[in-house]
């Protein structure tokens, strides 16, 4: 009979490798979890990340049965309603402005967002709280062999772990799908993102705000209150060269370009943080599976940061997975679960990647006709009741 050091390792330490840990741990599975780079989890540390994260309601119910919610609850502002501008008229002012209001649909608000350095740091915490848990800062993996009831991955630290089931939540670059030989189609935009953090006299009253204009959505997304002021990280998306030399400019000067982009519609905006630059991507592996091994989240699917999808795409990864596993403990790691796994998802990702894409290049419209188009699509989308309570829905997660 084969024994094994651990069920799972989980390679990655990111918000969704140690979202994986907790939750498989807290499921009563034996976790190994592995990362190159100690997370860094002080808000004002180099190299912190400063985007945020939300979770709709499928994700926090995820995290509310692994016990990771009661640890996020106080630091999440929730986010009521989705509020759409369009800024693309010859002046930057708004022209179209349409809510999308959580309570037609639900009871609870769409989601509730929690900056992601915060998020390494509370779900650490909760990793010490589980006894079948071990984190490795500063160990990565270098090599998996696989056999049809086995998976030995090499590790930085000379060891070779034998485990159940892989799973690779390692980034875009996931060093564990390449040893698995699993390909990836990419589509770059030639944009990237700036994240960052403001404060603003007008409060945000728990509404994301995204304004459309050219080079990409400009979205603002409720936080708590930050040394008694209403505060929101934005998520300010431009082509390459302009994202860079805005991430250069001197503050003052960076402050002006900021409200003009942003309409004033929450008065004047003041950073409150250091400037961030991320590039944008779709990317998506051709599996999400092979022998022993499960690709979730950024190893598995990118998309451009709108309508909250990437991470929750990831969490919902991990929620299959999670059931899986639970139905039927022996069979962790199994050809069929993998392959159950792959089938499930692979499908529904693919619907995301390809409408996420689709509204992204709608946001990068940079020609007058190309944004007044845009401008009416929303207008016939949100008039329609039923469809605008559909997209609502499969924003959430819905299946349609």
């Amino acid at each position: 009979m084969l024994t094994f050091d651990h069920d799972i390792l989980v390679s990655g330490g990111g918000v969704a490798g140690l979202a994986a840990a907790a939750v498989f741990g807290a499921a009563g599975f034996s976790v190994l979890c592995v990362d190159p780079t100690a997370p860094i989890t002080e808000r004002d540390a180099e190299g912190s990340d400063l985007r945020t994260t939300a979770f709709l309601q499928p994700s926090q119910s995820l995290l509310e049965q692994a016990g990771i919610w009661a640890r996020l609850k106080d630091h999440a502002a929730p986010l009521q309603v989705m509020r759409i501008v369009d800024a693309g008229g010859v002046v930057a002012e708004p022209r179209l402005v349409k809510n999308f209001n959580a309570a037609d649909i639900s009871e609870k608000p769409f989601g509730w967002n929690l900056p992601n350095w915060l998020l390494r740091r509370e779900l650490l915490a909760r990793l010490t709280e589980l006894p079948n848990v071990e984190f490795r800062p500063g160990v990565g993996t270098t090599s998996l062999f696989t056999r049809a009831s086995e998976a030995r991955v090499g590790l930085s630290d000379g060891s070779r772990p034998r485990v159940r089931l892989v799973i690779a939540a390692d980034g875009r670059a996931s060093p564990m799908r390449e040893a698995a030989g699993i390909n990836v189609k990419t589509t770059r935009y030639g944009q990237k993102a700036l994240a960052f953090a403001v404060l603003h006299p007008i409060p945000h009253e728990n509404v994301s705000t995204e304004i459309h204009r050219a080079g990409g959505p400009f979205t603002l997304v409720p936080l708590p209150d930050w040394q008694g002021l209403p505060s929101s990280a934005v998520v300010w998306m431009e082509t390459g060269p302009e994202a860079l030399r805005l991430a250069e400019l001197p503050c003052d000067a960076f402050e002006e370009a900021l409200n003009y982009r942003s309409c004033l519609l929450f008065g004047p905006l003041t950073l409150v943080s250091r400037r961030t630059v991320w590039p944008i991507i779709s990317q998506q592996a051709e599996r999400m599976s092979s022998e022993r091994l499960a690709l979730m989240a950024e190893a598995a699917h990118v998309v451009p940061p709108i309508g909250a999808q990437g991470l929750n795409m990831s969490l919902m990864d991990l929620k299959l997975l999670v059931d899986l596993a639970v139905s039927n403990p022996t069979e962790l790691g199994s050809r069929g679960m993998l392959d159950t796994y792959h089938r499930k998802r692979h499908g529904e990702v693919t619907a995301r990647v390809t409408g996420i894409d689709l509204l992204n290049r709608a946001s990068m419209a940079a020609s007058q006709p190309m944004r007044d188009l845009r401008a009416k699509g929303l207008d016939a989308i949100y008039s329609l009741g039923p469809v605008r309570k559909t997209m609502m829905q499969l924003g959430l997660g819905a299946r349609g």
